[in-house]
């Protein structure tokens, strides 16, 4: 399980947005997003790097990662 703080995101497009970013890595990947507080869970067995690239790439950047 990774928590993430992601930059950018302030409604439902940016939800799907982020959510088809992780799932084009890993099609199997479980996304919460919580807007107010810009905070990302994603369960998944993918390494964070290729995760937090993907996200990047669609226009939300990544500021901190657990």
């Amino acid at each position: 399980m990774y928590q993430l703080q992601v930059e950018n995101m302030s409604c439902g497009h940016c939800v799907g947005a982020v959510t088809k970013a992780v799932q084009a890595i890993d099609a199997g990947a479980k996304v919460e997003i919580d807007l107010t507080t810009k905070s990302v869970k994603i369960d998944s067995s993918t390494p964070l790097a290729p995760l937090k690239s993907a996200i990047a790439d669609a226009g939300y950047p990544v500021t901190s990662a657990a």
